[in-house]
């Protein structure tokens, strides 16, 4: 893509992403464009790329829109990113380099402090040192095809806001899992690797679920606020 169309395909998947475009609503290329104070044609090369990674999708009339996602889509996407997360980490577990320990320790350091504010957690800087050391670790399994694939799940609404629903109890329990992952990095242990975040991932989707189900009687079949 051009670097205009970079551009417009940052924007727009922000925008989706923050919720500014609702799912199920369907969204002109002119509205898009707008958003994104530029002309059509980037923003249709970043809509296609967009629609690709299943952020957008077309209707039979090509409309696009951002989709919505069932139950069952929810815990397919989860159980999905288990398996890829867990290969990843057994990959990592025999290629990781000892910079790369050492950057999931700073990034492990950094959630620490997140955690621990005087003034209370900062979601914020959890979601944000939980995204670098994921990142680290997928890189230390020096696999592209694997990085493609995790790409597609990653990007995913779902997965973007569960850190966002945490309590301060499940940041507590990711925090461990990423202190006893970094051990099993240093021990050079794939398997037990593989099962800690597999079960890490596991736990993301419980933490999800719970919210979901909590809040589901907020929001009618329409996306809109129950009355």
């Amino acid at each position: 893509m051009s670097k205009a169309s970079d551009q417009a395909y940052a924007e727009i998947r922000r925008g989706i992403l923050s919720g500014h475009f609702p799912a199920g609503q369907f969204v002109p290329e002119d509205e898009f464009a707008q958003y994104c104070g530029m002309s059509r044609t980037p923003v249709r090369e970043a809509i296609a790329q967009l629609v690709a990674e299943m952020l957008l999708q077309r209707s039979d009339t090509n409309r696009v829109f951002v989709p919505t996602w069932s139950d069952d889509d929810d815990e397919e996407l989860f159980t999905l990113r288990a398996y890829l997360e867990s290969h990843c980490a057994q990959r990592a577990a025999r290629f990781v380099t000892e910079e790369q320990i050492a950057e999931l320790k700073e990034h492990y350091e950094f959630i620490e402090r997140a955690i621990n504010r005087p003034s209370g957690a900062s979601v914020t800087d959890f979601v944000e040192g939980n995204r670098r050391f994921h990142r680290v670790l997928m890189s230390a399994a020096q696999s592209e095809r694997l990085n493609q694939l995790m790409r597609l799940i990653v990007s995913q609404i779902v997965v973007h806001r569960t850190a966002e629903r945490y309590t301060a109890l499940d940041m507590v329990r990711s925090q461990g899992d990423h202190r006893d992952l970094i051990t099993a990095l240093e021990m050079r242990d794939a398997e037990w690797a593989g099962s800690i975040v597999h079960n890490h991932i596991r736990r993301a989707a419980s933490a999800y679920r719970q919210y979901r189900d909590k809040h589901s009687g907020l929001i009618d079949g329409a996306g809109t606020p129950a009355r």
